[in-house]
């Protein structure tokens, strides 16, 4: 469990219900299915429309990378390609065919595969990198899924108040129920609002972070073998990966 996103959230909402009932705001004035059908429905029905399908549903799927975030465990990586390569060297390349087996990894499984096989490093250069161009584009379909629904959320939530105030304005003879209409409207921007710049957007920024630690790990696993399949060193081939971890 991501602790920084339900910290977030709990913050965010918390913070935000918290400042509205000490301003005074009942929060039963702030729940209004009615604004919440019409700002979540037309938010989402518009990211249908923007989105093939199945980037919609992957886009649903990778909400729980903001909760559930892969393991990407870089310091394995490098222990792990060090290991292949002292094996490497000790016993040479077409030692790696059993741990290309035993690989549950299929990035990694794929590389010490073409590897053993002796294929032109450019070769499984261009090749492990269009695997991860292809992971890469087909991720940032479920970023810009959430970035869209944050763009469209607020100006739903205008339609939301606006459809709330015509409702109010054709009302006009009971002048004791505009006060508490007008509210009632202006609660579907606050849905809008909140459903953008709490939810939306930050799960796409998460999803964006997760993405960029996958592509570096498996940089990480191209260069190692690329490495490997030149005979360098095993503690040159660390001192080479650790430069990648940095901070992570």
């Amino acid at each position: 469990m991501d602790l920084a996103t339900v910290i977030g959230l709990v913050l965010a909402f918390g913070c935000i219900l918290g400042g509205a009932v000490i301003e005074g705001v009942h929060i039963k004035a702030l729940i209004q299915p009615t604004a919440g059908m019409i700002v979540a429905g037309g938010t989402f029905g518009a990211v249908f429309v923007s989105f093939p399908l199945p980037a919609v549903i992957k886009g649903f799927k990778d909400a729980l990378i903001a909760f559930l975030p892969p393991k990407t465990d870089h310091e394995g990586v490098v222990k792990d390609i060090i290991n292949y390569a002292t094996k490497a060297r000790r016993n040479g390349l077409i030692s790696l065919e059993q741990e290309a087996q035993a690989a549950k990894d299929p990035f990694i499984k794929k590389g010490i595969s073409l590897v053993v096989d002796g294929i032109d490093p450019q070769k499984l250069r261009e090749t492990l990198e269009a695997d991860i161009m292809a992971y890469e584009d087909h991720t940032k379909h479920s970023v810009e899924f959430y970035e869209a629904a944050g763009g469209y959320a607020p100006t739903i939530g205008i339609i939301g108040a606006v459809l709330g105030l015509i409702h109010v304005m054709s009302n006009l003879s009971d002048t004791s129920k505009l006060g508490g209409g007008i509210a009632v409207a202006f609660v579907a921007t606050i849905y809008g609002l909140l459903i953008a710049n709490v939810i939306c957007l930050p799960i796409g920024a998460k999803i964006k972070i997760r993405m960029k630690e996958e592509v570096l790990r498996r940089v990480m696993i191209l260069e190692g073998l690329i490495a490997i399949q030149n005979g360098e060193n095993p503690h040159f081939i660390e001192q080479k990966l650790k430069s990648y971890v940095g901070g992570h």
